[in-house]
């Protein structure tokens, strides 16, 4: 049995890193269809500082609900400690990795030796996998996977009222992959490369001799070339980086292309209609079955997971820190 207490990193108040606490508190207990993980490893990604500062610049409508204080953190690798009831397939001394309860709660405790999670969540570990490299791959492997090959729910999309539906890849498609370094844009590359299309990377030129290791065709380095300049008549363009610059990549797409932002911006139907480009984008939603194919792809050698850097559950301070220093090469993750 688990002790009592455990260490976890919690928010008593909205604001930069140094509001992240190093504390005690108890372990949860699992409830009926969940399971208590004993934490080795912890992804970071973006909702996890959106999380910490309060989400400022995103609508009420479209914040979950979250109270202080709390546990950040989504992503989790580690060993299951106890089943509750109603769940089959998982047992105690298995290990597991999994985005949780996302996109419904932004205090799914991950920073913490001990989560509970639901079943449905989780995946099994890749044996030859460290807990660490599996610990990256959950949001942003899901996020890559819901975009760019399989949806897998039929949750309408907070961002727009037309349902998002991946363009089929093949050989005779050309991606350009926007923001290709960092921990969507890594895996995209390579889940596109999979389906045997030509890709097209931009990042800084620190990131040319990674993303071409993981097969990038071509490479355009942002900070010489605009890429919406240099570039055009591609299939796709998935832009992991979004936001309201993600209109300029408009003119890159030939018709009947699409245009996916991760994070959707401001576009105008009209114009899409008129340019012959569909653009859609979807909310990354957990799902263990579609965590399960993405894990089969790694234990295949298709798919590797890059850990940009790597700290202790404590320095979480540092590890935002980090985060905001940009320029991220794959994964920050935390050893619990």
């Amino acid at each position: 049995m688990p002790p009592h207490t455990m260490s976890a990193i919690r928010l008593h108040e909205f604001g930069g890193p140094e509001v992240l606490r190093h504390e005690e508190v108890p372990i949860p207990e699992p409830g009926p269809g969940e399971v208590l993980v004993r934490v080795h490893a912890v992804g970071l990604n973006p909702p996890d500082w959106y999380a910490r500062e309060g989400m400022p610049g995103v609508p009420p409508e479209l914040r979950p609900p979250f109270h202080l204080p709390l546990i950040p953190g989504t992503d989790v690798s580690g060993v299951v400690e106890a089943v509750g009831a109603d769940v089959d397939g998982l047992a105690v001394g298995e290990e597991v990795m999994g985005l949780l309860r996302f996109p419904g709660s932004l205090q799914a405790g991950a920073y913490a030796e001990y989560v509970t999670a639901p079943a449905s969540d989780l995946a099994r570990k890749p044996a030859f996998l460290d807990h660490v490299h599996a610990a990256g791959l959950p949001m942003s492997g899901l996020t890559a996977w819901q975009f760019l090959i399989e949806l897998g729910h039929d949750h309408p999309s907070p961002f727009q009222a037309a349902r998002h539906r991946p363009m089929a890849l093949d050989a005779g498609t050309t991606v350009l992959v926007n923001g290709a370094a960092g921990g969507v844009g890594h895996l995209a590359l390579q889940l596109a490369r999979w389906k045997g299309a030509r890709v097209i990377a931009v990042a800084s030129g620190a990131h040319e001799t990674f993303l071409r290791g993981l097969g990038a065709d071509e490479f355009v380095d942002y900070t010489k070339d605009r890429p919406e300049e240099v570039v055009r008549e591609v299939d796709l363009v998935l832009d992991t980086v979004g936001g309201p610059d993600s209109r300029r990549f408009l003119r890159t797409v030939k018709r009947g292309g699409a245009l996916y932002p991760v994070y959707f911006g401001d576009f105008d139907g009209e114009e899409n209609a008129r340019l012959g480009v569909t653009v859609t984008a979807t909310q990354v939603r957990s799902s263990g079955a579609q965590l399960a194919e993405l894990g089969r792809l790694v234990d295949a050698g298709k798919v590797r997971v890059a850990i940009d850097s790597t700290f202790a559950l404590k320095d979480a301070q540092a590890a935002h820190e980090r985060a905001a220093r940009g320029h991220i090469q794959g994964k920050i993750v935390l050893t619990a």
